[in-house]
């Protein structure tokens, strides 16, 4: 049973929102974007930074402000015309020897957000395109039919995301 989503006001949304030194956390982003790349070349295991790294690269491209830790639902809010917005983000690093089929985080309809962000990390963690999703789009294609990944777990590949999704921003677009 989904909740229902209520109306929150800018203020109330924003208040979950603290005010970073961004010139302090580029630096240290930076830092850990290194070490992840020099500890998945020693280990062949991930480090476990992508999410964290997908948050900050979008906040950073599209004017986000960057929610709390564990905030149900919802990273980000943009505030634009149309009022706030609550905004899930989600992160993938494709490296040249992913597999295809690659699958998105578990996306949960029982919390409150508006849409959802895809970041598209390369092998430095650098992004190479952003994605949304409203919604509907995705309620509709989680609550399709179908696969046991998609329908009980909330999970959808990268190509399906892409599929329902609008893209906002690539690397090396010019924006306008």
């Amino acid at each position: 049973m989904e909740k229902k989503r209520g109306k929150q006001n800018k203020k109330s949304l924003l208040a979950s929102c603290p005010i970073v030194n961004e010139r302090r956390v580029e630096a240290i982003m930076k830092s850990v974007k290194d070490l992840a790349v020099k500890y998945y070349r020693e280990t062949n295991k991930p480090l476990g930074i992508t999410g964290e790294v997908a948050e900050w690269e979008a906040a950073k491209i599209l004017g986000l402000k960057l929610c709390k830790a564990r905030q149900d639902g919802y990273d980000a809010i943009r505030v634009n015309g149309r009022g706030p917005r609550r905004i899930s983000i989600k992160g993938r690093r494709l490296l040249d020897t992913s597999k295809p089929g690659q699958r998105l985080g578990r996306i949960p309809l029982h919390y409150e957000w508006d849409s959802v962000l895809l970041v598209l990390l390369d092998e430095m963690f650098e992004p190479t395109s952003i994605y949304e999703a409203e919604r509907s789009h995705i309620k509709r294609e989680l609550l399709r039919p179908g696969f046991k990944a998609r329908n009980e777990r909330g999970v959808l590949s990268v190509s399906k995301f892409k599929s329902i999704a609008k893209l906002l921003w690539h690397r090396g677009r010019k924006s306008g």
